[in-house]
């Protein structure tokens, strides 16, 4: 019996990364097929010839790079904000008991409870009171808001992971709390911040519903919007120039994993242990 157990286990690693990954690999397929294969009814993953002017029909897409670019600023900059407030403020849910804590973590929870379409129309007035509802400065605050309370949630485990032994030291050494915060609290948590960031930038990258309320100015526009513009009108679909598009704007965060897949595992591990 216990032989059977390992290859059951490869068998279903195997069928969850097929899972996972027939949806990119479809889409690659699909980057560089012509629109008659496309479109006709015999569907196969492998592309009867390689058609790559889908690409260059991508990038000639007018403003492409350009939302490229919005949609890096916007996530580099709202990831950078959440982190520097989520830090300090997952210290304190960590370290402080009592109702400072309860009040915290019932804020994160409940803030997660109420699908986006309900918050959408306030932030969109308060916006519009200070004149940022076609704005990146306006995008990032509203990608801020939306991420923080995950990054708390997150964070906050990596800081209850961290012994108090080790501030207490560094308390009797004659360090102030703010020294021991950054020399000893915060170098710990490296693994932990680069995890949340990842997530969070990927979250700005790839969001979508804001975006479409909040941004009317081609200028301003974010790639997943750019890339709605595919979408002609009565349903037709540049479906080759589309998913090549679409391959092009998940690089930055297959690169982005690919290269601190080791932080972000030990992240993830340093989160869910604690002690």
């Amino acid at each position: 019996m216990r032989l059977l157990i390992r290859p059951a286990q490869y068998a279903a690693l195997a069928a969850y990364l097929l899972f996972l990954g027939f949806p990119l690999l479809w889409l690659i397929s699909a980057s560089v097929k012509s629109s008659a294969e496309l479109n006709s009814l015999s569907v196969s993953l492998l592309p009867q010839q390689w058609h790559w002017e889908n690409y260059s029909q991508a990038l000639d897409r007018q403003g492409l790079v350009r939302s490229a670019w919005n949609s890096l600023v916007v996530a580099l900059v709202s990831t950078a904000l959440v982190i520097l407030i989520a830090l300090p403020a997952s210290y304190v849910l960590a370290r402080v008991k009592g109702k400072v804590r309860m009040a915290g973590v019932t804020w994160i929870l409940v803030s997660q409870v109420f699908p986006v379409v309900l918050v959408v129309l306030p932030l969109f007035l308060v916006l519009r009171t200070f004149g940022l509802t076609d704005s990146l400065v306006g995008l990032v605050l509203v990608h801020t808001t939306y991420m923080l309370p995950f990054a708390l949630w997150m964070l906050q485990g990596y800081v209850a992971s961290v012994p108090v032994e080790l501030e207490e030291a560094g308390s009797m050494d004659g360090a102030s709390r703010f020294t021991v915060l950054r020399a000893i609290v915060f170098p710990l948590l490296t693994p932990g911040i680069v995890a949340t960031a990842m997530f969070s930038f990927v979250a700005s990258w790839n969001e979508f519903f804001f975006a479409l309320v909040l941004l009317q100015s081609p200028e301003n526009y974010t790639l997943p919007i750019t890339l709605k513009m595919f979408i002609g009108g009565e349903g037709k679909v540049a479906l080759g120039p589309l998913a090549a598009g679409a391959v092009l704007a998940a690089i930055p965060s297959i690169v982005f994993f690919t290269l601190l897949r080791r932080r972000l595992t030990s992240g993830l591990m340093a989160g869910a242990v604690k002690g």
